[in-house]
Formats: C-alpha cells, sequence, structure tokens
C-alpha cells in the first residue's frame, strides 16, 4: 500500500495554505485516495459507497475505465493547443451535443466550469437581445464568478459584498414551504405568474433573460411541478425574454432523462451544462439556438475550454451514457430509493418531505413544527460515513440530504443505503 499523509495532516496543510473559504464534510474527515464506478477508498483501504457522486459529476462511476482509456490515449497523443489551431475532438462534441440536447439547440461554447457557462450563457443573452437585466429564482445557484453569485438566490452563497445590479428574483416552486403560503394544483403556478409582476414593477422591462435551474441542487432538491416551465416560458415568450436552463448539475442522465428539462417539455433558448459532461474532467459549455449564437461574433476563447482531452473525455462520457441507457436506468432506481424513502417517511416524523426526479433525490429534515433538523442532518451525515456511506445535504439551512449517486449504483446498493439510514433514524428522537 502506498504511504498517505493521512487526514491529519491534510487538515493541518489545508489551514496553512488553503483559503478558508473552501471547506469539507464531516467532523471526522477522511483521505479519500482511490475510486472505482460507485466506490470510494480511503486511506487506510477503506471502502465507500459514493451516494453523492462528487455532486452529480461522477455519473458513469469513478475511473471508469471506458472513459480513463479515453483519456490516456488523448494525453499520449495531444494535449493542448487551444481553440486558434483546429482539431477535431472539439467539433465532433459540439455535434453531439447539438444531437441530444432539447430542441434546436444547435452552437456550442466550450470553457473550464458551470460557473463560466453561465457567465458566457448571461453574455450571450445580452448580445442577442441588446438587454443587460436578468430575472433569477430564490434558492438557485449559478456559479462563483462575480455574475454567477449575483444570479444566485442563496445568501449562503453570495460571498459577494457588492453583487451586480439588474438581477430581479421571483419565488421558486418550493410547494413543502410555500412562500405565497399556497397549495399545489389550487394556487394556478402563482409562483410562476408572479414572473410576470416582476418583469412589470422590478425591471425596467429590458431584461435579456431568466435563469432557472429545472432542479435547484444546491436549493435543496426543489422540484418544480410538470406544468410550471410550461407557464414560466409562456410570460418570457410574451415579452421577448430568453429562458435560460441551468443543467449543470441535472444534466446527462441525472434524473431519469438525458436533462431534466425534457420532463417539463420545454425548450431553453440557451443551455448550460458541467459537471457530467465528461465524469470528472473539468469541463463548462452553453449551447444555443442558430439565430442566438450567430449574435457572438466579436473575438473570444477559452484557453482550455474544449481541449483535445477534456473534449475525448466528454465523447467518452456521452457513449458510455448512451450505450448503457444511464438515464433509463436513473429512472429505475431512482423510483426503488425514492419509494424507499418515502416508507420511511412514513416511519420517521422528522422526514418532512422527499422531493426529485430519477436519482436527483432530496429528503428535508424538520421537526414537529416544520423548523429544520439541521443537527440531525449532520449527525446522519457523520454517521453513514462510518457505516461506508457517503450522502450529501443542501438547502438554505443544510437539513436536506442529498441522494446523487452514479448512476452505476446497483439496486442492491440502494437497498444497503436504505436499511443503514432506517437503522440510523430509529435511534434519533426528535
Amino acid at each position: 500500500m502506498s504511504s498517505y499523509i493521512g487526514s491529519e495532516e491534510i487538515l493541518r496543510k489545508k489551514r496553512e495554505y488553503i483559503i478558508p473559504c473552501v471547506y469539507h464534510f464531516y467532523n471526522q474527515p477522511m483521505q479519500l485516495v482511490r475510486g472505482e464506478m460507485q466506490y470510494l477508498y480511503d486511506s487506510t483501504g477503506k471502502e465507500y459507497l459514493d451516494c453523492f457522486a462528487g455532486v452529480s459529476v461522477v455519473n458513469c462511476g469513478h475511473c471508469n475505465p471506458e472513459i480513463t482509456k479515453a483519456i490516456c490515449e488523448q494525453v499520449n497523443t495531444l494535449q493542448h493547443t487551444c481553440t486558434i489551431y483546429l482539431t477535431e475532438n472539439i467539433v465532433n462534441l459540439a455535434e453531439k451535443l447539438a444531437q441530444i440536447t432539447p430542441g434546436l439547440l444547435q452552437k456550442t461554447f466550450f470553457c473550464n466550469s458551470g460557473s463560466e457557462a453561465n457567465e458566457g450563457a448571461a453574455l450571450l443573452a445580452s448580445l442577442y437581445t441588446g438587454n443587460s437585466e436578468f430575472i433569477s429564482l430564490r434558492q438557485g445557484l449559478h456559479g462563483r464568478t462575480k455574475l454567477g453569485m449575483s444570479l444566485t438566490g442563496l445568501s449562503m452563497w453570495r460571498t459577494d459584498a457588492a453583487p451586480v445590479g439588474g438581477i430581479s428574483f421571483a419565488p421558486n416552486a418550493y410547494c413543502y414551504r410555500c412562500s405565497l403560503n399556497k397549495k399545489y394544483p389550487e394556487c394556478d403556478l402563482a409562483c410562476a405568474n408572479e414572473i410576470e409582476t416582476i418583469i412589470k414593477t422590478a425591471t425596467s422591462g429590458k431584461v435579456a433573460a431568466m435563469f432557472a435551474e429545472p432542479i435547484q441542487g444546491n436549493g435543496g432538491m426543489i422540484t418544480p411541478p410538470l406544468d410550471y416551465f410550461k407557464r414560466v416560458k409562456a410570460i418570457l415568450d410574451a415579452y421577448g425574454i430568453l429562458l435560460i436552463i441551468d443543467e449543470v448539475q441535472t444534466g446527462f442522465g441525472r434524473t431519469g432523462k438525458l436533462f431534466a428539462i425534457e420532463h417539463y417539455n420545454v425548450e431553453p433558448a440557451i443551455m448550460t451544462m458541467a459537471k457530467a459532461l465528461a465524469n470528472g474532467t473539468p469541463v463548462g459549455a452553453f449551447t444555443a439556438r442558430a439565430e442566438i449564437a450567430d449574435a457572438y461574433t466579436r473575438p473570444g476563447a477559452s484557453t482550455l475550454g474544449g481541449n483535445p482531452v477534456t473534449a475525448a473525455a466528454s465523447l467518452a462520457t456521452l457513449n458510455y451514457i448512451m450505450k448503457h441507457d444511464l438515464a433509463a436506468k436513473a429512472a429505475v432506481l431512482g423510483k426503488i430509493l425514492k419509494d424507499g424513502l418515502i416508507t420511511l417517511q412514513q416511519k420517521y416524523p422528522i422526514i418532512g418531505d422527499i422531493r426529485g426526479l430519477g436519482l436527483m433525490l432530496g429528503a428535508e429534515l424538520v421537526y414537529k413544527d416544520k423548523t429544520p433538523a439541521i443537527m440531525e442532518t449532520d449527525l446522519i451525515l457523520e454517521e453513514m460515513k462510518n457505516r461506508g456511506i457517503l450522502i450529501g445535504k443542501n438547502g438554505p439551512n443544510r437539513n436536506v440530504l442529498a441522494f446523487q449517486p452514479p448512476l452505476v449504483i446497483t439496486a442492491e446498493d440502494i437497498n444497503n443505503v436504505l436499511s443503514n439510514l432506517d437503522d440510523i433514524l430509529s435511534s434519533i428522537n426528535i
């Protein structure tokens, strides 16, 4: 076995050399040293079932042999040239995305992260419409850049003390805690209808686009009703406002369809992607309808965006997702997981709400008065980790258990997760 410095020494170096905003999970964190499909291993050799996938990144599993092979072959052939030279992988990947993305989305710009993708999508929307204002949703997360942070509707991620202006926030479709005190479907999608009021009263009328995640991951797995986005798009179309769908966390089979917006039968004007597109190799992309993309004509480049290795990794990832029909697998396994979580909800009142699609599910933990059970969420995460299972947490109060495993997980794995969660919940008294 290789010699590892161990978690204590990593924590010491982290405190000394890494900017403190870079936080970590667990009171007693481990040093991860190896991954194999749905499993991770620490420096002591302990195995963990990964049910967070690096926050929806390794949809095809850790160190997937087919993807790793493609990366290694490309690294040994041509690693980097920048877009000022012609290479084949980048155009083949752009062509593939045009084939698999919804509707008329056709032309792509490649970058290195979801933050950059959203930044670029906002720029493109402004170039096309000639407008500069934006609408975003409460509890949305769109990046760590200046504009991305400003478009984000979660206070814990809005670190910038002087955010960009010209952004208006609409209520999100958080049915469990409706900010308008209504119930679906009797509400007639009041949260979506509020967007029109915001356009009329909170903006100058010169709105370029609205940003939205189909499921708000960091926001707490907030999953709108299936008729929500049709209403939203009808309102936006009436005012000439583009719909930008952020699939950074939801894309590439995660929700039971290749892209989560497909559940809603709506075609975005621009779509942003990252994370699972290259299964762990840094990547970002935004894809637009041709007439919108063609508004961006002045010189633009991304030094590392779409480089030969990243593009090879992305192509291999997409091939693996299609060949193994991971989207359909996520739908089937997601139902097993969701049904199991609902069964646990019926046993344990601490589970206030279960929501999500496919293998992107959240369980919101609450006390009897519906206030967030924050301490218990951390306790469960720590104990599941001790038992060799890694799950996530999210939401404004960090009280939502997040289940986003690699899509190569098995039904046996899921039943193992549910069994251990049941055992832990049985020992919690609230």
